[in-house]
């Protein structure tokens, strides 16, 4: 039976003993999507990941991959591989033998492996490099060699568990932008595994964000980063300043929070009641600091805490009330100036628009 989509869980419970690693999880890859699982350590996206793959059987509920139920499917009948963290490359075995194991394990004729091998090592830029060890190649070429054993197979969809891991940070940034130039190329469907909110921003189509077991939001990077539905979600994903207070007016889409005997505006999400605790989320880049009152909505006075100047933006953090907050200024203007940005102890106004602003229940 046919899908529309690659891959589906479908109320899913793992449990190891009394623990619950998995609690009651339901989602659908599209095909040919970059699919990130998103959350902290200890949160179900791995063991997901695994069930998928057929490495653990879900304790109840069901896994489908192309339409069909493939619960108690052993792995190596499953049309999917699997990229893991450490690559496992056999260090006795050249690059092309290396991408070649699988499809000499299944008995494919020499000529077949030989062009399937070539093809795969030209997809991930390494055909130069097939007569070479693992030992003499860097961790990123190491990486690429991994997904070529991994495509060459022709999989219907690749399982990556936080496969950058072991890289540096500028080879890491380097091959997530390889990775997704080379799953639009391969057209095939990728479900990546990580606990790196950017890496999955800059990488995905679709992101699902875990927490204990649980899955709180499934949307593209654009609706989880400026949209997160819950208070977990808008402080996993990015920075963000929370101030909690009470919920004094809801008009429309928009609604009112009293705090320390202040007002603040933003967009209420879904739960937001006049007389109910509530709690408003602004990134620091949303926010913005002043010399003089503007008469706008959501225009404080504040003190100036301290800042820091990191190249591209100077970071501020400001004492409102009781509350410490981020503000991050764009250093638009090329200056050696010292007095262009506020200095600590000085007195400033920050303001951001309502509509940057969320209301979130508690």
């Amino acid at each position: 039976m046919s899908s529309d989509f690659a891959v589906e869980m479908q109320d899913v419970v793992k449990a190891f003993g009394e623990t619950i690693a998995v609690d009651h999880v339901s989602l659908a890859v599209k095909k040919n999507e970059f699919f990130a699982m998103l959350g902290p350590s200890g949160c179900g996206k791995t063991t997901s990941l695994r069930m998928i793959a057929g490495f653990e059987r879900p304790t109840s509920g069901h896994v489908l991959i192309n339409g069909r139920d493939v619960g108690d499917t052993p792995p190596f009948q499953r049309n999917v591989n699997t990229v893991f963290q450490s690559y496992a490359l056999f260090p006795h075995m050249t690059v092309e033998q290396n991408v070649g194991f699988g499809l000499e394990m299944k008995g494919t004729p020499l000529q077949e492996i030989r062009r399937r091998v070539n093809e795969a090592l030209e997809l991930v830029r390494l055909p130069q490099m097939a007569r070479r060890f693992p030992k003499q190649m860097s961790g990123g070429q190491q990486q690429r060699v991994a997904l070529a054993r991994a495509l060459v197979n022709r999989p219907q969809v690749l399982l990556l568990d936080e496969p950058l891991g072991a890289l540096d940070a500028k080879l890491r940034k380097e091959m997530q932008i390889e990775l997704k130039t080379l799953q639009r190329e391969v057209g095939i469907t990728f479900i990546f595994v990580t606990h790196d909110q950017e890496e999955a921003l800059t990488m995905s189509d679709r992101i699902a964000v875990f927490s204990k077991g649980k899955v709180l939001q499934v949307g593209s990077p654009l609706e989880i980063y400026e949209r997160p539905n819950c208070r977990f979600v808008a402080d996993f994903i990015g920075e963000t300043n929370f101030i909690d207070g009470m919920v004094t007016e809801v008009n429309g889409d928009f609604a009112t929070l009293e705090a320390d005997g202040r007002y603040f505006f933003g967009r209420a999400l879904p739960g937001v009641r006049a007389g109910a605790s509530a709690t408003l989320s602004v990134r620091p880049e949303k926010a913005q600091l002043i010399e003089q009152p503007s008469g706008a909505p959501n225009t404080f006075e504040v003190r100036v805490f301290s800042i820091a100047y990191v190249g591209s933006d100077t970071r501020v953090i400001v004492d409102l009330d009781k509350n410490r907050l981020d503000v991050w200024e764009q250093n638009s203007l090329s200056t050696l100036d010292p007095n262009y940005f506020f200095r600590p102890g000085e007195p400033a106004w920050l303001t951001f628009k309502p509509e940057n602003a969320l209301i979130m229940a508690n």
